[in-house]
């Protein structure tokens, strides 16, 4: 079974959605289950993992709304406001009404919260609840992010997008990367997505993405937390700015398969099957 374990749906709104900006006027419109349905009959994706992209808990509703329709939406990452007094029960709701297998917070947006007391007491419940928490953070701040994931280690931790490293051809900034990336992967808690990686590896939003580095940062991630931690996701519709969901597919799947059988499986659905808890 092949999981894209990161996609979105939305119901387009400018104040929601306030980070699409200029430059991203593809994504200006509704993205719903019958926009992906297609390019997923067509790539061979059974499942997905809907994953929230704005900070509010309509969102969550909404998610949860389109999993109750669509049952090859195999779970949600919602969101909660988890630096609330309340943050324990609203999450055992939530759990209650639908596939909740995550919450997640754009950290990138609001680095804030990774020296936030009443933040910390909402992760801790998330993983008490069993739940894992997706960590949205850029490369520019995979130092606190380090700080905060060896703190959460109740659970297992999923970062999103590889931290969005900046896949540039410098020398310097994958270094830098790679010596954080190599901190996170010490912590056996700790598990990434290999997803949103096109939209980074752009020198200028109307250049194609830089296949090599792409490749490049696969290979690394692949060497550091070994082929047990490793989930794939699309970032639809997110992955249209720089490519097609079906391309974005066909580069991780040939990558996968250059690794072997075993990682090929894991990374294109058992991991995110396991991580996740997902009810197959």
């Amino acid at each position: 079974m092949i999981i894209d374990a990161h996609q979105h749906f939305w119901r387009y709104d400018p104040i929601r959605l306030d980070w699409i900006g200029p430059g991203m006027e593809e994504l200006m419109h509704d993205w719903l289950p019958v926009d992906l349905a297609g390019p997923m009959a067509e790539t061979g994706i059974d499942r997905t993992i809907a994953v929230q992209a704005t900070g509010d808990e309509a969102e969550t509703a909404f998610l949860m709304e389109q999993a109750e329709a669509e049952d090859w939406i195999a779970g949600v990452v919602g969101w909660v406001d988890l630096a609330t007094a309340d943050a324990d029960e609203r999450i055992a709701d939530w759990q209650q009404a639908g596939p909740l297998v995550g919450l997640r917070h754009p950290i990138e947006g609001d680095p804030a919260r990774l020296d936030d007391r009443a933040f910390d007491a909402g992760v801790d419940a998330v993983q008490r609840h069993g739940l894992v928490y997706d960590v949205l953070v850029n490369h520019r701040q995979l130092g606190d992010a380090v700080t905060f994931c060896a703190h959460h280690d109740r659970h297992t931790l999923v970062l999103d997008h590889l931290a969005k490293p900046a896949i540039t051809g410098s020398e310097a900034d994958f270094a830098a990367w790679r010596r954080a990336m190599a901190e996170l992967a010490a912590m056996p808690h700790v598990a990434v997505k290999i997803s949103g990686l096109a939209t980074e590896a752009r020198a200028a939003p109307s250049e194609p993405p830089d296949i090599d580095g792409i490749h490049r940062h696969l290979d690394t991630a692949l060497a550091l937390f070994g082929e047990d931690r490793l989930i794939f996701g699309s970032d639809w519709p997110v992955c249209q700015l720089a490519m097609t969901y079906g391309d974005w597919f066909a580069l991780i799947d040939a990558w996968a398969r250059a690794q072997g059988a075993d990682c090929h499986a894991r990374l294109l659905g058992t991991n995110a099957a396991s991580i996740y808890a997902l009810n197959l």
